[in-house]
């Protein structure tokens, strides 16, 4: 089995984001969320232009346009545990399942199941699907809020 806490640091370095400055994280990406504090921050968080910064990574070379959220050392152990060295395999993504079947709607575990099946599933067709899918989310804010 896969040790986890002595694995973190070069996963981190792999997949994981590199610090968030708060405990919450990007798991209150919502309406409540305090760090949002504007009409504007609530308008590019609700379409998801937020990640817009992100394109440059996938230009870099460090994520994909496709793929498991990019995720702190502590959900790899809190959500994905056994499976957490599954979901590293590849690199991470903007957008993907996750994100197009729900986002913060869904549980946990959802999060969990539906970023090992993108990591299983990995095709053209997927990845194409999940695109056309995210187009709208963005434009209409889909159900983030």
């Amino acid at each position: 089995m896969w040790d986890a806490p002595s694995r973190l640091t070069n996963l981190s370095q792999v997949f994981a984001v590199e610090r968030i400055d708060d405990e919450a994280g990007p798991r209150l990406k919502g309406p409540l969320d305090a760090r949002v504090t504007s009409r504007f921050a609530r308008f590019c968080r609700r379409h998801s232009l937020d990640e817009l910064p992100q394109l440059l990574l996938v230009l870099a070379g460090r994520m994909s346009l496709v793929g498991p959220r990019p995720v702190t050392p502590a959900e790899l152990t809190e959500i994905y545990g056994a499976d957490a060295r599954e979901i590293v395999r590849g690199k991470p993504g903007i957008t993907g399942l996750w994100q197009v079947s729900g986002r913060n709607l869904l549980s946990a575990e959802a999060r969990r199941m539906l970023d090992l099946q993108s990591v299983r599933d990995r095709s053209l067709h997927l990845y194409i699907r999940v695109i056309l899918r995210t187009i709208p989310e963005v434009f209409w804010g889909g159900n983030t809020w």
